[in-house]
C-alpha cells in the first residue's frame, strides 16, 4: 500500500468517525430523556466514535511528512515534520481533537452532552473550514458557512442512523414510532439544505461547467448521484418503514434498519468520496 493510499484511507475512516461521534451528540441532546433502554449504549457508542476518530486523525496526519517525501521514512524526517506543523492541517487538526475532546467528556456525563458535547460539535465542524478550497479565495466569506451548513446536516443525518438501528431494537414500539417520526419531521427540513448548501458550494468553487469533466468535477457528480440514491433510501423510511413500525412486526423492524444499514453504508461511501477529493484534486485542475 502506498502512502497516498494509506493516508486518504485513514481520512475517509476519521471522517466516518467524527461524523458518528458528532451526530450521537446531537441526538442525545434532543432524546436522551426517552432512551431509558438506549441512552448508556449510545453514549458509549459515541465515546468509542470520538477516540477512534482522534486516533486516525492522528496517524493522517503523522502520515503529510511521508506524502511531503513520497515514501513512508519521510515520517521520520524531522524537517518534513516542521513543514506539517506549521502547516494550516496542524491548526485544523488541534481544533478538531478539542472538538473530540469536549464530545468526550460530555458523553461521559448524563446531560452533558447538551452543553460540552455541543459546543465540541461546533468546534469540531468549524475545524473544516480552517483548510481546503473553502479557507483562501474571495468568496471564503460565502462559502465558508455554506459548509458548516452542509456539514451540520450531515451530522444530524448520519449520526442519528446508527442510533435509529439500536432504538428500533431496544426500545417499545411506541418510543421507537415516536423518535423516528421526530427525526423525520426535522429531517424534511434540513436535508434539503444539504443538498442545496452542496450545489452552492460546488458552483462556488468550480471555475466553469467544463471543470465537470475534470477528476474532482467526476467525484463531485459521483457524490451528487450517490446523493440522489440516498434520498431514496430516506424516502422509503419516512413514507413507508417508519410508519410500518407501529404494527409492531418483526419483519417491519427488519426492513427498516436494512434501509437504515443503506444508508449508513451509502453516506460512508460518499465521505470515502470527499477524502479522495478533498486529498488529491482540485476544483481548478
Amino acid at each position: 500500500m502506498s502512502v497516498d493510499t494509506l493516508s486518504v484511507t485513514l481520512r475517509a475512516l476519521a471522517f466516518v468517525a467524527l461524523f458518528q461521534a458528532g451526530g450521537t451528540v446531537l441526538f442525545l441532546a434532543f432524546h436522551e430523556n426517552e432512551l431509558p433502554a438506549t441512552g448508556r449504549l449510545l453514549r458509549r457508542a459515541g465515546i468509542l466514535s470520538a477516540l477512534l476518530a482522534a486516533i486516525l486523525l492522528l496517524a493522517q496526519y503523522l502520515l503529510e511528512a511521508a506524502r511531503m517525501s513520497g515514501e513512508f521514512a519521510g515520517a521520520l524526517d524531522p524537517t518534513l515534520q516542521g513543514l506539517a506543523l506549521g502547516s494550516a492541517a496542524s491548526v485544523s487538526l488541534s481544533w478538531r481533537l478539542l472538538g473530540l475532546l469536549l464530545i468526550t467528556v460530555g458523553l461521559r456525563r448524563r446531560g452533558a452532552e447538551s452543553t460540552l458535547g455541543v459546543i465540541g460539535v461546533v468546534i469540531l465542524l468549524a475545524a473544516f473550514t480552517f483548510v481546503g478550497h473553502t479557507s483562501t479565495g474571495v468568496r471564503r466569506w460565502l462559502l465558508s458557512p455554506l459548509l458548516l451548513v452542509h456539514l451540520s446536516v450531515v451530522t444530524f443525518w448520519f449520526g442519528a442512523l446508527l442510533p435509529l438501528y439500536l432504538i428500533s431494537l431496544r426500545e417499545p414500539v411506541e418510543t421507537s414510532v415516536r423518535i423516528v417520526m421526530q427525526f423525520s419531521r426535522r429531517a424534511v427540513w434540513l436535508v434539503p439544505g444539504l443538498f442545496i448548501a452542496g450545489l452552492t458550494l460546488a458552483a462556488g468553487l468550480l471555475p466553469n461547467f467544463a471543470a465537470l469533466g475534470t477528476p474532482y468535477g467526476v467525484l463531485l457528480i459521483a457524490k451528487v448521484t450517490g446523493f440522489c440514491v440516498l434520498m431514496l433510501f430516506a424516502a422509503l423510511n419516512k413514507w413507508r418503514f417508519g410508519p410500518a413500525l407501529r404494527t409492531g412486526k418483526p419483519e417491519a423492524g427488519r426492513r427498516f434498519r436494512k434501509a437504515l444499514a443503506a444508508e449508513f453504508g451509502l453516506i460512508a461511501v460518499i465521505l470515502g468520496v470527499t477524502a479522495v477529493m478533498t486529498t488529491f484534486y482540485s476544483p481548478e485542475s
